[in-house]
């Protein structure tokens, strides 16, 4: 099966830096694209952004500037470096791949279990 493991949340003051990872693994055939999302408490699930296999980018209003989510296809894996950090940005932030298990398959969205992220003086 599939399983997508992330990484690299904590605890950070105000105006610093985490970088975050996602890996996907299982017998994956394709993945289209990889994003995240983030929760904050008491709000719903919001995209923050996403990275398709062809390099196209799109980040939520709220994070340009500051995140950069980056990709590796070859190891299925998505990164994203998160700068100059706002209390705001306190969040659970997940992990979505939309990929294919087999080629004759229908693209599906797996999602990994969560990461948190506290921004905190």
């Amino acid at each position: 099966q599939v399983q997508l493991v992330e990484s690299g949340g904590g605890l950070v003051q105000p105006g610093g830096s985490l970088r975050l990872s996602c890996a996907a693994s299982g017998s994956i055939f394709s993945i289209y694209s990889m994003c995240w999302y983030r929760r904050a408490p008491g709000k719903q699930r919001d995209l923050v952004a996403f990275i398709t296999s062809g390099g196209t980018i799109n980040y939520a209003d709220s994070v340009k500037g500051r995140f950069t989510i980056s990709r590796d296809n070859a190891k299925n894996t998505v990164s994203l470096q998160m700068n100059s950090l706002k209390v705001e940005d306190t969040a659970v932030y997940y992990c979505k791949a939309n990929l294919r298990l087999t080629a004759w398959r229908n693209w599906e969205d797996y999602w990994g279990q969560g990461t948190q992220v506290t921004v905190s003086s």
